[in-house]
């Protein structure tokens, strides 16, 4: 009998993994793909490798952390490199703005851009971000919302309230900025969360604080898909057992919780707990037949991802740059009522090369209960590259993951970025990461709290482990 199953080697079903084998459980994943990664991917066009998932990696230390639970190092395991700037942000009056980790230094850019008062007032804020991440810290974000001492105390709640945390988050930042380019600069990170700047809560400023104060980074080799190469490694290392190419169709319960796993390959796994670390929607429904169904989830926008194969990289491109279009209250009113931005805004990646030169561009887009033209809407996306100056890369090879490209691949609803953050899916309102009906049965990943995110993921699959082993089972 194993101690424990988990269901994908994403980031957080490995992260529990690690985190169970190191306190000296017999852990088995099981990974229906092929290697490790979930959200966390990788895809190949010819000589052109690409990252498919997370193309941001903040807060090093959760990494750190997660290895370290194993006798690992970060520095040894998987060197980073931070990147400088952490965005180039390019604004529709020509403008740009690169975004450095740096007080000082940011306080000069921003200097230069929108003048003296407003530096001033860019330090001040800074300083207010850096209190409501700490405020926010151990009270929502590394706390495990399943048990009663998860819940805030009092005046944790007060602290955070001081702090603007529950106040609408284009408002929290138009409180203290006064450069509307600024203000954007502070508040696109909503998009991560889902909701529009004016829709989300002012908690979610600590996402610009993870950004442009913790900094963004970057494995020195193998890009992103280099983070799940590594964590499975180590897990397996402490002892975890992983099989590839093996679905789990089936948790056994019995009176007593969580009985056994069913495989594809005909086998039943005896277990004691399961760690379900996958789409949770469609785990629910395809795992765990006849559980009553939850209220109606809210998920977040989508995404159309163009990833492109070049002859050279661009001279001067940042490794990520934010294109903000006109339209920016236009774009977020379309986004929120299922429909395409009408003039969008864009990520652009363009990671130094290993090999041949890569883009990849994201452009928000509705999720699948919107509308949309798809094939449509990659046209234009190349139109608008090469009115950005990118040129013309109609004839690059490309890859193009659309809604119904990430249905495909597991996602509900077409989207890779789960449930929204609006406050009735915030912290504890947000699915619970134990089924309090079921003994040893336990979630990680997106869809439970903290929520999206490489750093919450990981913290996710950490809680999970800290519960089986604290309840003995």
């Amino acid at each position: 009998m194993a101690d424990a199953v988990v269901i994908g080697a994403g980031l957080g079903g490995l992260a529990a993994a690690i985190h169970l084998a190191a306190a000296g459980r017999d852990v088995l994943v099981v990974e229906a793909r092929d290697r490790p990664g979930g959200c966390c991917g990788t895809a190949s066009l010819g000589p052109y490798r690409f990252d498919t998932g997370p193309s941001v990696l903040t807060m090093p230390e959760v990494l750190a952390g997660t290895l370290g639970a194993a006798g690992e190092d970060l520095a040894t395991r998987l060197p980073l490199r931070r990147l400088d700037p952490c965005y180039r942000l390019t604004f529709p009056d020509g403008s740009q703005l690169d975004v450095a980790a740096g007080a000082e230094e940011m306080a000069e850019r921003v200097r230069v851009l929108c003048g003296p008062a407003e530096a001033g007032r860019y330090l001040r804020f800074r300083h207010r971000l850096g209190e409501l991440f700490a405020a926010e810290w151990a009270p929502f974000i590394d706390a495990d919302m399943t048990r009663l001492r998860g819940l805030a105390r009092p005046g944790a709640l007060l602290r955070i309230a001081a702090l603007g945390g529950f106040r609408r988050l284009d408002r929290l930042v138009a409180a203290h900025l006064t450069d509307e380019r600024l203000i954007k600069a502070h508040t696109f990170q909503a998009l991560y969360v889902g909701l529009p700047p004016r829709r989300a809560r002012g908690l979610y400023a600590v996402v610009a604080y993870m950004d442009t104060v913790g900094g963004v980074y970057f494995p020195e080799r193998g890009g992103m898909h280099a983070v799940p190469l590594a964590l499975a490694a180590v897990a397996e290392k402490a002892g975890a057992e992983i099989r590839y190419g093996v679905r789990a169709t089936r948790v056994e319960t019995d009176s007593g919780g969580v009985a056994a796993v069913r495989l594809d390959t005909g086998e039943r796994v005896p277990a004691r707990n399961a760690v379900v670390a996958c789409d949770r929607l469609r785990a629910e429904a395809e795992l765990l037949p006849g559980r009553p169904r939850r209220r109606r989830p809210r998920f977040a926008p989508s995404c159309l991802v163009m990833h492109l194969g070049l002859d050279r990289p661009p001279p001067g491109q940042a490794h990520h740059t934010v294109h903000f279009s006109a339209g920016w209250d236009a774009a977020f009113t379309a986004l929120a009522a299922g429909r395409p931005q009408p003039d969008p805004n864009l990520l652009v990646t363009c990671p130094e090369p290993e090999g041949p030169a890569t883009l990849s561009v994201l452009e928000p887009a509705p999720n699948l209960l919107g509308r949309a033209d798809w094939d449509r809407l990659a046209e234009r996306l190349l139109g608008r590259l090469a009115d950005l100056g990118y040129g013309d890369l109609s004839a690059a090879p490309r890859l193009v993951l659309d809604p119904p490209a990430w249905a495909r691949l597991g996602h509900s609803a077409g989207t890779p970025f789960a449930l929204d953050h609006r406050l009735g899916q915030t912290a504890w309102f947000r699915p619970s990461g134990a089924d309090r009906r079921i003994p040893g049965l336990h979630f990680a990943g997106m869809y439970t709290a903290p929520g999206v995110g490489v750093p919450p993921v990981l913290i996710s699959g950490r809680l999970a482990a800290e519960r089986i082993v604290a309840g003995g089972r």
